[in-house]
């Protein structure tokens, strides 16, 4: 239904002592000589110390040109791939994918072999390969239609195709390739395009997000914009024709604000005041008079007693003020004072405006993953799950409504809860379960680093340990990010130091 109200629901746990599963198998590796070493796949199906240098030194001598190195160096690539495969089917989870953002520099011969090899090290079996991000793609410029930059603009790599690269080398490693793209973030560079002002969602305070988000790379968008959508499909096709395994959208949700804006609590915080935003809106009217009293909603923030007996006077042919979703008992109906009726409009006004924004959401996913699953290409959204809180007599700022995201999507909710310990991230992770419909693929994201505690987070095999105690039934998880894990590699590879 259009206009129902989201749930809270609260998990109180007591997370107990976990003990570590240690998986352990065999594999013959050569390396340079003759004869073949043993490998061990170590616990999360990570690859030993051995295992790694024997096949970096291979890398290394490859890249310098000797063609032994090079047959070897894909033989053990082959290997890997299919050791890792067979631990991951053997070991939870299934899927363990890692988080991973490009750089130009990494275009320079060897490094992209270099990085996924490090991530096949890890024991991960999958990536998520940032390719829209602060209003720029990773597409080659010369062949790159949409309304974006390049991420590479470097003169005389015109031509580098980045995203395609990347796909061939994670599927040589047995790596699955997902796009991971913003959405209803468009970023700063489409902010700049006068043509694109009225695409650019606006509050009712006359606020861009450029105002309400620290970060001033984060432009949002009207997701009723007809334009938005155009350049939104087109990137979307654009990416899916270099053929990765998934896509994934993320941003799919309105501005996270701070201190009392987070909560939304009037008309004037949400995101209702450009024009397609608000002529979709003007649209769910289904009588003059519901179509007059949400046009005074919507300019004054309320609505009067006063107002309502004016509009009575204007249409007296209607009984009472109808739009999409609001139905009325027969003791409603019989309210007949204009006082009586008001807290009752004014009440049903809120709930219209909030659910259309977040009708807004839910359409432009719809669109943007619709090219991928007439390809038959897994889509995926990724959200925070208390994105979709009620919270009073308000709602999360974000907006986000994505327990009411299809099941034919897999879900990806950020569970970065901070509370020293793991029992908010699992309460997160529950919370989801508890709302997915059967059969909804559910795919956590943690946020941490192997071995060590991280900014109050515990360490990655803390979470993914509670996790498999608590959820055994999710076969998937992924790891923001490579470059919290690898933090001196990754500003070198930004930077292009020591290549």
């Amino acid at each position: 239904m259009f206009n129902r109200s989201l749930k809270v629901t609260k998990s109180q746990l007591v997370i107990r002592r976990l003990l570590a599963t240690v998986f352990s198998s065999s594999l013959l590796i050569p390396n340079f000589g003759s004869q073949p070493v043993q490998a061990q796949v170590q616990e999360y199906c990570q690859l030993s110390p051995k295992a790694v240098t024997e096949k970096d030194n291979l890398r290394l001598a490859a890249l310098k040109g000797n063609a032994d190195a090079q047959k070897r160096y894909k033989q053990i690539l082959k290997q890997h791939a299919q050791e890792i495969k067979a631990c991951r089917n053997r070991t939870w989870p299934q899927n363990q994918a890692i988080w991973l953002r490009l750089y130009p520099c990494d275009a320079q011969p060897g490094l992209l072999d270099q990085l996924m090899d490090r991530i096949i090290n890890r024991g991960y079996n999958q990536v998520h390969l940032e390719v829209f991000y602060d209003g720029q793609v990773l597409l080659p410029a010369a062949s790159n239609p949409t309304i974006w930059p390049s991420i590479i603009r470097n003169p005389g790599a015109e031509k580098v195709d980045l995203l395609a690269m990347a796909i061939k080398k994670g599927r040589e490693r047995g790596l699955k390739v997902y796009a991971w793209m913003y959405t209803i973030n468009f970023g700063y560079s489409y902010a700049q395009r006068r043509d694109r002002e009225a695409a650019i969602a606006r509050n009712g305070k006359g606020q861009t997000s450029l105002y309400v988000v620290d970060n001033g790379t984060h432009v949002f968008i009207d997701p009723y914009n007809v334009q938005a959508k155009r350049d939104y499909y087109l990137l979307v096709q654009e990416v899916l024709r270099r053929r990765p395994d998934g896509i994934l959208f993320d941003y799919v949700r309105y501005p996270r604000q701070s201190g009392s804006d987070s909560i939304a609590t009037k008309v004037t915080d949400l995101w209702l005041f450009s024009p397609a935003t608000q002529e979709a809106l003007f649209r769910r009217a289904q009588n003059n008079k519901g179509l007059d009293l949400i046009r005074r909603f919507l300019s004054k923030g309320y609505v009067t007693a006063a107002d309502i007996a004016e509009v009575d006077q204007l249409y007296p042919q209607e009984q009472e003020a109808l739009w999409q979703g609001r139905t009325l008992s027969a003791a409603q109906k019989s309210l007949l004072n204009p006082n009586d009726r008001q807290p009752l409009l004014q009440w049903d006004l809120w709930q219209l405006a909030v659910a259309h924004a977040m009708q807004g959401i839910l359409d432009f996913v719809a669109l943007a993953s619709h090219p991928a699953q007439q390809l038959g290409i897994p889509a995926g959204a990724v959200f925070f799950p208390e994105g979709n809180q009620l919270l009073g007599q308000g709602y999360d700022s974000r907006l986000q409504p994505w327990d009411r995201f299809p099941s034919s999507l897999q879900w990806h909710p950020m569970a970065y809860a901070t509370c020293g310990d793991v029992s908010c991230i699992v309460a997160q992770v529950q919370r989801v379960l508890s709302m997915a419909k059967p059969g909804t693929q559910v795919f956590p994201a943690l946020a941490g680093t192997w071995g060590e505690s991280i900014n109050n987070r515990p360490s990655l095999e803390a979470q993914m340990q509670a996790l498999r105690q608590f959820t055994p039934q999710i076969k998937g998880v992924s790891h923001f990010a490579y470059s919290w894990q690898y933090p001196e590699h990754d500003g070198d590879r930004k930077f292009c130091r020591n290549q």
